[in-house]
């Protein structure tokens, strides 16, 4: 820093010679004196400025950036390990179903709301559990209780006098006794009973029940089956699965019903068709539902309480298959399919 101690003005060429460049930053400060007007300048290089400048760009342009992925992957990483317990809850109680309600779903060691909303989940699923096995309980214990006097009525009713009286009553009876038998094995299949493994040739089960006689023989059953197609299962629920699918097929058909069996890609494949009105699209699902039955079906005539579908649904996917609407539109063509072995 260099002082002028003169009251006159700058010269050019000293003007030129303090002149602010790139490099310096240059100040002027008049000062009055008892000599006069005195001007301070002072100069100071920029370089140790540009330096710092180029130091904390070089610093800053790929640090801010890194920066920034680091904080997001530690946030990434601290949310998601604050939320797998959420995670974990969120898969259990997907895969609970109304067939294994003794499940529970984990409950963090963190004593936070999450563990708390695990524990009160729990206890939700502790109550539904005993609500639905009490339902189960009952349903089975009223079906096994009518059982015997259901029999004894219908003993009387055959050795009763022959009048229309009693032919109705007894109609009436056997309905009755067809519905205590479903729910005494739909309440076995949500009890989850071991079943039988056994191998059951599915070809000679679907002949035997299809060529069964029925309430309307006017109704002609063609069969189309596949020989040693086996698979393994109880004999006793596949025949009442293709009795119940061959019965409702019976129920609607007008003149014909179709009974296939054949294997295709290492499946059987049962597929049932019949002749009647047909299964609107928008039942395709719902006739698979229990105590349901189509408007066409209400009535007293019709027979069936709508649990021959549901349960032979249940029984295909306890044998480790499916049944569904194969058909489109209003055809009635229902298909089970199994794994062979």
């Amino acid at each position: 820093m260099q002082n002028i101690a003169s009251g006159a003005a700058l010269q050019p060429a000293e003007m030129t010679r303090w002149a602010p460049g790139d490099s310096f930053a240059l100040a002027t400060m008049p000062v009055d004196t008892a000599n006069g007007t005195l001007f301070v300048q002072a100069r100071a290089s920029l370089e140790p400025t540009v330096d710092a400048l180029t130091a904390l760009r070089g610093l800053l342009l790929p640090g801010i950036p890194a920066l920034l992925l680091l904080v997001a992957a530690l946030t990434w990483l601290a949310v998601g390990r604050a939320l797998a317990p959420v995670s974990a809850i969120r898969a259990e109680m997907a895969d609970i179903t109304a067939s294994d309600l003794h499940r529970r779903v984990p409950v963090p060691r963190s004593r936070d709301e999450i563990a708390r909303l695990a524990e009160t989940m729990n206890r939700t699923l502790d109550r539904l559990e005993q609500a639905v096995s009490r339902h189960k309980r009952f349903v089975a214990d009223a079906a096994h209780e009518l059982r015997s006097p259901l029999a004894i009525l219908r003993t009387r009713l055959e050795l009763a006098r022959p009048g229309p009286l009693a032919a109705e009553a007894l109609t009436d009876v056997e309905r009755i006794q067809s519905l205590t038998s479903d729910l005494l094995l739909l309440a076995r299949l949500d009890a989850g009973e071991p079943g039988c493994h056994e191998e059951v040739d599915l070809g000679q089960v679907t002949a035997e029940e299809a060529a069964r006689s029925r309430p309307r023989p006017e109704i002609r059953v063609t069969l189309e089956v596949a020989a040693d197609t086996v698979i393994l299962g109880s004999a006793g629920q596949l025949r009442r699965l293709v009795a119940n699918l061959v019965d409702n097929a019976v129920r609607h058909a007008s003149s014909t019903v179709t009974v296939r069996l054949a294997t295709d890609g290492g499946e059987a494949v049962l597929d049932v068709l019949d002749d009647g009105p047909g299964i609107p699209a928008e039942h395709h699902e719902a006739v698979f539902d229990r105590f349901t039955r189509l408007d066409e079906a209400r009535d007293r005539d019709a027979g069936g309480a709508g649990l021959g579908l549901a349960i032979a649904r249940d029984i295909a996917v306890r044998h480790g298959g499916s049944l569904r609407i194969a058909g489109k539109d209003r055809e009635a063509w229902l298909q089970a399919r199994f794994p062979v072995i």
